[in-house]
C-alpha cells in the first residue's frame, strides 16, 4: 500500500509537465533551399525525350477506320469461336454473374436517331431473351439458350449480359452473335 501512494508535489509536478509536453511541436522552419538539390537543365529544343508515340514505336492497328462499326466489348476481335464464348461465359459465372441474353433486331450498335443533345443515345436498351438464367452453373447451359435465340432470330444481334444481384449492376456485356456480313 506504501508504494502506491505518492506525494502531493509529485503529483503537482506530474499535472504541469504532462500536458505542455503532449502539446509540443516543432515549429515551421520554412522550405528547404533549393541549392541543396542538383540542378540540370536541358535546352528547350531538346524534343527527344519527350513522352509519345514518335517513330521509335510500333503500335499495332486494332480497328479500321472506314466500314465498321463498334458494336460492343471484344467488338475489335473477331468473332468469337463458341469455345471463346464458353472460356468468356465461365469466367462470368466464376464471378458469380447471372448470365443473360438480350438481342436487337435493327441496330446492334449505338446511334442517334430522334435526340441530338448530348449524351442521350438510342440502340442503348435491348430485348431481353426470356428471364436471367438464375441458378446457371456451366457455359453449356447458356450456349444452348445462344443457339435458341440464333434459331429465331438470325437476322439479328445477340449479346450475353453478367448481373451482379448483390450490387445491382451490369458487370460484362460482349456481341456472341452478329448477322452475316457484319
Amino acid at each position: 500500500m506504501a508504494s502506491s501512494i505518492m506525494s502531493s508535489a509529485t503529483v503537482a509536478t506530474l499535472n504541469r509537465t504532462t500536458p505542455a509536453q503532449a502539446n509540443m511541436v516543432a515549429p515551421f522552419t520554412g522550405l528547404k533551399s533549393s541549392a541543396a538539390f542538383p540542378v540540370t537543365r536541358k535546352p528547350n529544343n531538346d524534343f527527344s525525350s519527350l513522352s509519345g508515340n514518335g517513330g521509335r514505336v510500333q503500335c499495332m492497328k486494332v480497328w479500321p477506320t472506314v466500314g465498321m462499326k463498334k458494336f460492343e466489348t471484344l467488338s475489335y476481335l473477331p468473332p468469337l469461336t463458341d469455345a471463346e464464348l464458353a472460356k468468356e461465359i465461365d469466367y462470368l459465372l466464376r464471378s458469380g454473374w447471372i448470365p443473360c441474353l438480350e438481342f436487337e433486331l435493327e441496330h446492334g450498335f449505338v446511334y442517334r436517331e430522334n435526340n441530338r443533345s448530348p449524351g442521350y443515345y438510342d440502340g442503348r436498351y435491348w430485348t431481353m431473351w426470356k428471364l436471367p438464367m438464375y441458378g446457371c452453373t456451366d457455359s453449356a447451359q447458356v450456349l444452348k439458350e445462344l443457339q435458341e435465340a440464333k434459331t429465331a432470330h438470325p437476322n439479328g444481334f445477340i449479346r450475353i449480359i453478367g448481373f451482379d444481384n448483390k450490387r445491382q449492376v451490369q458487370c460484362i456485356s460482349f456481341i456472341a452473335y452478329k448477322p452475316a456480313g457484319l
